[in-house]
């Protein structure tokens, strides 16, 4: 019998973050390049974020959860826990500012609710595992 499990260790988890940090340098990296070649802030941040966003869902898969389903089915299923952890990131930051926290806080607090959502999310959902877990 082949069972469906969450994908998740302690290795993962440092992996995800490490991998996290490596898509939000190359988002930024990007981002001031373009800038610094003329195009406006918001665009380029726009085209950053995609390929970081393309980079981040390469190196999980490879490198963090070590999927063994198709990329067909993992990228879209990447695409909408991304768009749900953008959604996420703006409700929790505006529930965060309207109870009185400043920018700034507010925004470490959502960046770790966030995270969390994500890993959980690509963990149980996105990348997770098909292993036999049957008895032969």
């Amino acid at each position: 019998m082949t069972g469906v499990r969450a994908n998740f260790s302690v290795r993962s988890l440092l992996a995800f973050l490490c991998v996290g940090g490596a898509s939000t340098a190359a988002h930024y990296l990007v981002m001031l390049l373009l800038m610094r070649a003329g195009l406006p802030a918001a665009i380029a941040s726009g085209i950053g974020f995609t390929l970081s966003a393309l980079l981040n869902y390469l190196l999980n898969e490879q490198l963090t959860f070590h999927s063994d389903e198709q990329r067909r089915v993992t990228a879209p299923r990447f695409a909408v826990a991304a768009a749900t952890g953008l959604l996420l990131n703006h409700l929790l930051l505006s529930a965060l500012m309207r109870a009185g926290l400043t920018t700034v806080p507010a925004q470490l607090l959502t960046t770790m609710g966030v995270i969390i959502w994500n890993y959980c999310i690509h963990g149980a959902w996105t990348f997770r595992s098909h292993r036999n877990c049957g008895r032969n």
